[in-house]
């Protein structure tokens, strides 16, 4: 793991310097602090003269250029299995619901290639919404997400002006 120096921040844009030839990878995460707590950047970007463009995951408020960035030598990672299924995640993984944390064994990259044709599912399969009105009134099948959303949309609307009068 390769250790670069700040050398830019706009906003929530940074800029790292690497030496020769220990670049990181395209969205490789790095790790740096600000005061007290961890921020991750994420790697966007090869700007030349062995700098980085990242995307800092949180707020940049104290960083400064000179600072110390640790390439951590994989992507940023969530769990994903059985155990996150009903819970709430930020985009690094870590629980927001203040339930006790996950101990998934998998985690998946946050950026990873599409599966191919011929893994995904040809069956037709129903989408239980969870929500037990809509379940009862109609049926949706997995593929129709973007119609279900507009007709949740729609009835609720509906719903709405029906209150309103």
């Amino acid at each position: 793991m390769a250790n670069g120096k700040i050398t830019q921040v706009i906003g929530t844009v940074v800029d790292v310097e690497f030496p020769s030839g220990e670049m990181p990878e395209i969205y490789n995460s790095l790790e740096t602090t600000i005061g007290d707590d961890k921020l991750i950047l994420e790697v966007e970007q090869h700007v030349g003269n062995n700098w980085v463009r990242c995307l800092a995951l949180g707020p940049t408020e104290g960083l400064k250029r000179g600072e110390e960035v640790t390439d951590t030598g994989s992507p940023v990672s969530v769990p994903v299995g059985e155990p996150t299924l009903g819970r709430l995640f930020n985009t690094l993984g870590e629980t927001l619901d203040n339930l006790e944390e996950i101990d998934s064994k998998d985690k998946w990259p946050i950026h990873r290639e599409a599966p191919s044709f011929e893994d995904q599912s040809t069956s037709i399969e129903i989408l239980e919404t969870g929500v037990k009105v809509m379940d009862l009134i109609t049926t949706f099948y997995k593929r129709w997400k973007s119609w279900c959303i507009w007709w949740c949309r729609s009835w609720q609307n509906s719903n709405y002006s029906r209150i309103d009068k």
